[in-house]
Parts: structure tokens; C-alpha cells; sequence
């Protein structure tokens, strides 16, 4: 909910909570959302979140439940499934759970023992934590075997990642990132996981509104399970689900029930079903075109200004800045802490090949999508490419600072939260 008074409730009953809910509402009604993971859900999604469905247990599936009072969970979780295979075109989904990880978790154990390998992006290449980091579940239960993309031009080298599934003879195959800003080739990975006789999952939680409108090819005819966040470009609540193919259905159902999880977030379920429906809408593709060109946009402002965009630019809805082009001695970290002071949103991130340490980094993360959703166009990504680089050619001045946020500040105003 967007305006304070929406909280009478909780201000009521728990005026610490509501102070810094209130907090919260203003921080993201003042700032520019430019975190690629990030976006603003509707109205109706925040209803669906926040409604009495949080009140009811529902252990187990749609007509086979451990709890009693499921008439109407059951019919919510049922359209949630219903809209997301006419959404994506799979021959199984999963909608329970509650995260990208769990997603992740449960594909993996579905088909996969302790000990067996894996091959998967390595994070400091855009790869995700749950793909095999050493101190995620992934890195602990798995044999994990990374590739990388290529150092010249910074995308999937297919012939090295050929080689190395003959190498080390995988059984699965992991493509997707949470970084990388180039259009993958779910066919080609499909092609190699048939050479070495491994399963493919891709996990799109980034581009799964791309995806679900046909802007990026889909892994569904392609990977044996596809996974997603629903949040991200989809502008779900924040929550997972998995895609798989029929002959795979009843070990993914069993794998997060009763495997990972115990009783679904029906609230959040009902969420799902609300952006489902809301993406089958033939105005969600154009929002979906608005992130793309968008991201165009800012990619060309910040080239415009000297930065190097990872692999030279991007086609979807991220880019990943090279700050050592302009800015050799700033770090990730430093600018993120600027530019956050002047109002506008990005994380720290790590580049191809990237020398500093992850939590000081030599590059950013920016996405277009949840600026797309207040409405921001092409030539307001011009003038937020000028405001980044003012602000760390300043190195975070504090006078600068304080001329970029009212600026910041003014272009919120037109561009108000949308609900």
C-alpha cells in the first residue's frame, strides 16, 4: 500500500511498526527503483498478499489436502496454475514456492542425488547463488562445475561449455543468471545437455515477463525444468515456481511437498494468480517492450559517458557497468552508497574477471523495470545516465548529492508509484 493512512490498523495497535513501515512507503515513493530484481506490484496484487488467506493451512495439492475449509485455496491455487501454463505453454507447473531458491531446491532434488555434478555460470559471471556457490545448498549437497563467459566478448563461449560437459559428464545443466544482460540460447545448452545425456533447467527469474510475452526466446520447449521468481519482470509478489516436463511432475510436486516445504503461502498464491492474470493481458507486452527500450536508452547515456557496459551493451532488461573506465579508483560499493544518497536504486556487482573482493566489486547492476512500471521513458533514462555520472564524477560530493536528489525528488512527482 502506498499512503500511510492505509495503515490505520497497525498504527493503532503498533506504532513502531507503522513508523517504519510509513518509512518504507516514502523511500520508495522518493527514490528511482533501478535494482534489476526489483519492481512495483498493483493494487490488487498488494490486496492478494494481504488478504484472509493468509489465515488458512493448506498442506498438499488442489483436491488432495491435509487440512480441511480448502474449497476456495483450492480454486485459487488452481487458477494460478491454469494462468501461468497459458502464460508460459509448459506441460506442468508448480506455483507453491516461496522463492526462486526453493524453486531451485526442489528441481534439483527432483532428479538429482548428493554428490552428483552439475555444471553451472559461475556467480562472478552472472550465475546465481543457489547455481552452485559453496556456502549455498547447491554448493554443499552438489559436485558443481562452473563455466564462465568468454573473456573477449563476455558471452556464453558454447564451444567451452561443450567441452567442459564432456569433461566432467554432468548430470544436469543449469543456464539463466541473475546478471547476465545478453539473450541466451536455451537451444544450444539443450543441444549440449543431449550430447553428455544430462537435464537442463533454466531458471529465467529475470526475464520471465520477457518470456511470458515472447520477447526472449522461451526454455520451455527446450529444459526439462524451468524455474522462475515471480516477482522481477513478471511484477509478482516475491515468490517462486516451477515449469517442468509431464513425465517430471509428480517428483517436482513431491519434492516441494512434503520435501522442502510444509503448507503453501496461499496469500501469496493468490498473488501469483492476480500478476498471472495481469500478464496475460495484451498491455503487459507493451510494458514489456517500455523495460526494453528503456534499458536501451540507459545502456546508450551511460556509453554516452564514457562507462564500458559488460559484453558492450544489453538485450534485455539489465546492464552491468565496467566503472573502471571513468572511474578507476570507485568502487561498487562506493558508488551504490552515492548514489543511493542522491535518490537512485542499483546494487554493487561483480564483472567478468572482476579483481576486487565480491562485497567492493568493480561494477553495477541497473534494470529498467521497475522505473518502466511508474512510467519513466526513453528520455528520462537520458537524464538518469546524466544524474549517475554526476554524481560519481562528483565522488559522492555532498553538494552534488543534494542538487541530483531534489532533481531526483521532482521526477517522482511526475512519475508517482502506480497504486
Amino acid at each position: 500500500m502506498s499512503n500511510p493512512s492505509e495503515f490505520p490498523a497497525i498504527a493503532r495497535q503498533d506504532p513502531e511498526v507503522h513508523r517504519i513501515l510509513t518509512a518504507e512507503v516514502q523511500r520508495q515513493a522518493n527514490c528511482l527503483e533501478l535494482i534489476a530484481s526489483e519492481n512495483h506490484v498493483s493494487r490488487a496484487v498488494l490486496e492478494a498478499v494481504g488478504s484472509v488467506l493468509t489465515n488458512k493451512y493448506a498442506e498438499g495439492y488442489p483436491g488432495k489436502r491435509y487440512y480441511g475449509g480448502c474449497e476456495f485455496v483450492d480454486q485459487i491455487e488452481e487458477l494460478a496454475r491454469e494462468r501461468a501454463r497459458q502464460l508460459f505453454g509448459c506441460e506442468h507447473v508448480n506455483v507453491q514456492p516461496h522463492s526462486g531458491s526453493q524453486a531451485n531446491m526442489a528441481a534439483f532434488m527432483a532428479v538429482l542425488n548428493p554428490g552428483d555434478t552439475i555444471l553451472s555460470l559461475d556467480l562472478a559471471h552472472g550465475g546465481h547463488l543457489t547455481h552452485g556457490l559453496k556456502a549455498n545448498f547447491s554448493g554443499r549437497l552438489y559436485n558443481i562445475v562452473h563455466y564462465g563467459v568468454a573473456r573477449d566478448k563476455e558471452v556464453f563461449d558454447f564451444d567451452e561449455i561443450r567441452r567442459l560437459a564432456r569433461e566432467c559428464k554432468p548430470r544436469m545443466i543449469v543456464t539463466g543468471a541473475s546478471a547476465y544482460p545478453r539473450t541466451i540460447d536455451f537451444a544450444a545448452f539443450a543441444q549440449i545437455a543431449r550430447e553428455v545425456g544430462a537435464y537442463l533447467m533454466a531458471d529465467i527469474a529475470h526475464i520471465a515477463g520477457l518470456v511470458a510475452t515472447g520477447l526472449h526466446p522461451s526454455p520451455v520447449p527446450h529444459a526439462d525444468f524451468v524455474t522462475t521468481t515471480t516477482h522481477k519482470t513478471l511484477r509478482g509478489p516475491r515468490s517462486g515456481m516451477i515449469m517442468c516436463k509431464a513425465e517430471h511432475a509428480k517428483a517436482v510436486d513431491s519434492r516441494i511437498f512434503p520435501g522442502i516445504q510444509g503448507g503453501p503461502l496461499m496469500h501469496v498464491v493468490a498473488g501469483k494468480a492476480v500478476a498471472f492474470g495481469e500478464a496475460l493481458r495484451p498491455e503487459f507486452k507493451d510494458y514489456q517492450q517500455r523495460i526494453l527500450a528503456n534499458a536501451q536508452a540507459l545502456a546508450k547515456g551511460l556509453i554516452g559517458f564514457g562507462y564500458r557496459l559488460v559484453s558492450g551493451g544489453t538485450d534485455n532488461h539489465l546492464m552491468l557497468v565496467d566503472l573502471r573506465q571513468v572511474h578507476a579508483d570507485i568502487t561498487g560499493k562506493q558508488a551504490e552508497g552515492w548514489l543511493e544518497s542522491a535518490g537512485l536504486i542499483v546494487n554493487k556487482n561483480m564483472i567478468p574477471f572482476d579483481e576486487r573482493k565480491p562485497t567492493e566489486t568493480s561494477g553495477l547492476r541497473i534494470g529498467t523495470p521497475a522505473v518502466t512500471t511508474r512510467g519513466l521513458g526513453p528520455a528520462e533514462m537520458q537524464k538518469v545516465a546524466e544524474w549517475i555520472h554526476e554524481v560519481l564524477a562528483a565522488r559522492g560530493a555532498e553538494s552534488v548529492v543534494r542538487t541530483v536528489r531534489e532533481q531526483v525528488l521532482g521526477m517522482c512527482k511526475r512519475f508517482p508509484m502506480p497504486h
